[in-house]
């Protein structure tokens, strides 16, 4: 049986950031996306997130690879949050996304990190956030819409 511990702290948006997860259905959401991917047998620590973006910190088991898991998390949540008429239009995820491993040293920092979303977010808008993630990971954008 092999062993794998392979954390990785995850971040999407809705398309072209639109602020669609407000305070009343964010709760709804992260919780369903959550809820959702234990039931695959995605390892979610947690998932939060603010107005137009989401934080999920999870581990990869070895037999699934991470766009994989994330189609399955960004598909299926988009369905639900429209078969649930949560918001007036359509709503769709933006394709890309920000994934980046996270040591085991650093897991509880992060998941700090994630469950303080809204504070966080009060101070820094995620325009800025995203912009700080470019540069710390060394990140090559393609386009400039994510």
């Amino acid at each position: 049986m092999p062993y794998v511990k392979i954390w990785i702290h995850a971040v999407w948006a809705t398309k072209n950031r639109e602020p669609f997860l407000n305070k009343n259905i964010r709760s709804l959401v992260f919780e369903h996306i959550h809820q959702y991917g234990l039931s695959k047998n995605i390892l979610i620590d947690c998932v939060n997130g603010h107005h137009e973006h989401v934080h999920c910190l999870f581990r990869l088991r070895n037999d699934q690879n991470l766009s994989k898991v994330l189609q399955l998390l960004k598909g299926e949540s988009s369905f639900w949050i429209n078969n649930q008429n949560l918001i007036k239009p359509k709503f769709i995820w933006q394709k890309e996304y920000f994934a980046v491993s996270v040591s085991e040293s650093v897991v509880d920092t992060v998941r700090r990190y994630i469950h303080n979303q809204e504070e966080h977010h009060s101070k820094k808008p995620f325009a800025r956030e995203y912009d700080e993630f470019i540069t710390k990971y060394n990140f090559q954008v393609i386009n400039d819409y994510v």
